[in-house]
């Protein structure tokens, strides 16, 4: 496995890293044993950045982290988030970034992942009602600590991540980002490379749409969130998998999945781009980690560039992004 740094600030990572979110919620049913046994199967494989959350679950897949990683602490670089709230309604979401709050969202995550710090703590979220400043500066003071290594920011905007690294050295930013999402490239990307800070690309695989498997909405289990997603609602389906077809075709011709196509494409963007695609199954870790070795030609990346962006919304309710 390829390493790379992540920003400018000695955090050293896998070219890859594993999203774990849908092993506990959002993407079906779980499979606990399974994705342990994904999770050491990664670590085999040499990807040491895993990505969680309080909210997955929420909180159970830390639980499920942690006892994954118990014994193995030194080949990981753990990676969690705060800031989203919810409460005993499932869709129900708040943000925090109040001081006091991150402390105590902190000790939490510790005592589930059942670690003395954490390697990279990134906000979740924005929260409109607290001053950046006053957020990071309390990440600030949990690095002095020793209870974080470094900070990074989830969903933000290029004047927030400006305030937010004046205030204290911001390490990664994550946001969607893939052949469906190229937002990312008309300002926070400049942004990032501007200030040195590694760019953490989450749904590489656009939620799944990327991999070729998905044809409809009746390929998803009844809890699967991407039901009520805009992209998967309509005519914008129908759309969407027209692009995907073309991913199907080129990759087909290169003798690789979609999915690996659609990865090779992002680590193509650079190497300060760390993408996490996510899965439960082995199986599917193997490909993705595959997709690594991948190299695209200039012709092939032209044609890739020319495929075009998703349709629809990334979510149902964008007010909750970009903060």
């Amino acid at each position: 496995m390829q390493r790379t740094a992540l920003g400018s600030l000695s955090l050293t990572v896998s070219r890859q890293g594993l999203g774990c979110m849908g092993m506990s919620e959002f993407y079906g049913p779980r499979d606990d044993a399974e994705s342990i046994a994904t999770i050491h199967r990664a670590l085999e494989l040499g990807v040491t950045l895993l990505d969680t959350a309080d909210m997955y679950g929420p909180y159970t897949n830390e639980l499920l982290v942690g006892r994954a990683i118990a014994g193995r602490r030194d080949q990981v670089v753990v990676a969690t988030k705060f800031g989203i709230v919810r409460n005993s309604a499932p869709s129900a979401r708040g943000v925090d970034g109040r001081r006091e709050y991150i402390r105590q969202a902190c000790e939490s995550s510790l005592a589930r992942l059942g670690v003395d710090y954490i390697d990279l703590y990134y906000q979740h979220r924005v929260d409109p009602n607290t001053p950046i400043e006053e957020t990071v500066g309390a990440m600030g003071e949990l690095v002095a600590e020793g209870k974080v290594r470094f900070v990074g920011l989830s969903e933000a905007a290029p004047e927030t991540i400006r305030r937010a690294h004046a205030t204290h050295p911001i390490t990664a930013v994550q946001t969607e980002y893939s052949l469906f999402a190229r937002e990312p490239e008309a300002e926070i990307l400049p942004t990032l490379r501007e200030l040195g800070i590694g760019f953490v690309p989450y749904s590489p695989l656009g939620r799944g749409f990327l991999t070729g498997v998905l044809s409809s909405l009746d390929d998803l289990d009844e809890s699967d969130f991407r039901r009520s997603q805009p992209r998967f609602q309509g005519d914008n389906l129908g759309t969407n998998l027209a692009i995907v077809q073309q991913l199907a075709e080129l990759a087909n011709e290169k003798g690789v999945t979609p999915a690996q196509l659609a990865l090779a494409w992002v680590h193509a963007q650079g190497k300060d781009v760390v993408p996490i695609p996510g899965t439960k199954r082995r199986r599917y870790l193997e490909d993705n980690v595959a997709a690594i070795e991948i190299q695209l030609s200039g012709d092939e990346l032209e044609r890739l560039d020319g495929l075009g962006k998703a349709v629809g919304d990334r979510y149902a309710d964008m007010s909750r992004v970009n903060g």
